[in-house]
C-alpha cells in the first residue's frame, strides 16, 4: 500500500509499505478520509512527538473508513462497517484512569498512520474508542471527532456556562472549534485573531466580536472593552502556544475567571505572569490535554447530529499523493495549504 511516512524534521515521504496485519481483537480499515491537523504540523516541524510517535513511522491520526478485516474475538464490528477510530485509548487501571483522568493515562496507547490506504486499529482502541458512523455522515466529517473531543474536554474543564463571555485567542483549527462549541453551548465568544482573513472565519464559527492583532494599539484593552463593564472574559482560551499569548490570556480574564492554556509551547518555554493579579484576582489557571472516551462520544454526537458545521470546517480536499506538498505548504501558508483543514482521500477526491 501507499503511505506517508515521517522520517524526521520536515521529512515526509510517500512510500510503498506492507499492508498491516491484524491480530486478535484488531481491525484493518481502508481509510476513507484523513484530516490534516495542527499537532501533525507541529510534529512535522519538529520531527518528533515525545508521546505519540518516533520516526520513521506512518504519519497522521485523524481518520475514518471502512472495516475490511476483523480479527478473532471482534464482535462489535464487521467487514463493511463504516467506523471512526480515535487515535488513542486509556488503560483504565492506572492511578490517573482510576482518578477520572484518562487523558493522563500512564499507558495511553496511541495509533498513527492515517495518511495511507489502510490502517490497523489496535485492540484497546477497538474496544474503547471506535464508533460506528451513521449512514449519510461523510468520512471527512466523522474524522473531525478526535480534535473536537479535545476541545469538548477543554470547554468542560473551563466551566463555561450559557451566558458567559469567552475570549478565544487564536483562529487556527482548534481556536475555531472552541468558538463554535462555545457558541453551541450558549456562550458569548470574542475572538482574537492575527490575520485579516481570519475575521470572517471567526464570525462563521460563532464569534460575536473579533479583535485583530495589529489593528488596535492595545490588544488587551481592546479585547477587555468588548466584555461587560470591561471586566474581562469569564473564560479565556489560549490556542496559539506562544509566551506572549499565554500572558495576554491572564491579562484578558476577569477577576475570579478561568484561563485555559490549551496551546502547548515547546518544552522549556518560560512565561512571566503578574503574581499580584493572579492572587488578588482569584484567577484560576489550568491547561487541558487530549481527550477521554466520554468526550469522544460527546464530540461524535455533535458531528453526527449535524449541529457542528463540519462542511465549513473542511476547506481543502486532496489525494494521498499530495500529502507531502500539503505539509510543506502549511509551513509557509502558500499554494495548496488551507486556513482550516484539508481532507486527504486515499482512493481519490470524490467528485
Amino acid at each position: 500500500m501507499i503511505a506517508a511516512v515521517l522520517y524526521g524534521k520536515e521529512d515526509l515521504r510517500l512510500e510503498r509499505i506492507a499492508v498491516p496485519r491484524t491480530g486478535d481483537g484488531e481491525l484493518l480499515v481502508r481509510v476513507g478520509a484523513a484530516l490534516t491537523c495542527g499537532t501533525d504540523l507541529k510534529v512535522y516541524r519538529r520531527g518528533y512527538h515525545a508521546m505519540m510517535l518516533k520516526p520513521p513511522i506512518p504519519f497522521g491520526h485523524e481518520f475514518a473508513g471502512v472495516v475490511v478485516e476483523a480479527g478473532a474475538d471482534v464482535t462489535s464490528f464487521h467487514p463493511g462497517d463504516r467506523i471512526v477510530a480515535l487515535n488513542s485509548a486509556p488503560c483504565d487501571i492506572c492511578f490517573f484512569c482510576r482518578h477520572g483522568q484518562q487523558n493522563l493515562c500512564e499507558d495511553l496507547l496511541f495509533n498513527n498512520g492515517a495518511y495511507a490506504e489502510f490502517i490497523r486499529v489496535p485492540v484497546r482502541i477497538v474496544e474503547k474508542n471506535t464508533l460506528p458512523i451513521p449512514d449519510g455522515v461523510p468520512f471527512e466529517h466523522a474524522a473531525l471527532t478526535e480534535p473536537l473531543a479535545c476541545v469538548v474536554r477543554g470547554l468542560e474543564e473551563s466551566g463555561a456556562q450559557a451566558g458567559d463571555t469567552m475570549i478565544v485567542i487564536g483562529a487556527g483549527p482548534i481556536g475555531l472549534m472552541f468558538m463554535h462549541v462555545a457558541e453551541l453551548a450558549g456562550v458569548n465568544v470574542i475572538a482574537v485573531v492575527k490575520r485579516e482573513d481570519q475575521i470572517a472565519t471567526a464570525k462563521i464559527f460563532g464569534a460575536s466580536h473579533v479583535v485583530q492583532v495589529g489593528a488596535v494599539d492595545d490588544i488587551i484593552a481592546a479585547t477587555r472593552a468588548l466584555t461587560p463593564q470591561s471586566r474581562g472574559g469569564d473564560v479565556v482560551i489560549e490556542a496559539v502556544a506562544t509566551p506572549a499569548t499565554w500572558e495576554w490570556a491572564v491579562d484578558m480574564v476577569r477577576k475570579g475567571g478561568v484561563v485555559n492554556f490549551f496551546g502547548g509551547p515547546p518544552s522549556g518555554t518560560q512565561v512571566q505572569l503578574d503574581t499580584n493579579r493572579l492572587h488578588y484576582g482569584d484567577i484560576t489557571l489550568k491547561a487541558s490535554f487530549h481527550h477521554t472516551p466520554a468526550t469522544c462520544r460527546t464530540a461524535f454526537e455533535l458531528v453526527t447530529s449535524g449541529r457542528f458545521r463540519c462542511a465549513e470546517y473542511i476547506t481543502g480536499r486532496v489525494g494521498l499523493d499530495k500529502v507531502p506538498a500539503v505539509f510543506a505548504a502549511m509551513m509557509n501558508r502558500t499554494g495548496i495549504s488551507q486556513d482550516i483543514k484539508t481532507a486527504v482521500f486515499p482512493d481519490g477526491v470524490p467528485q
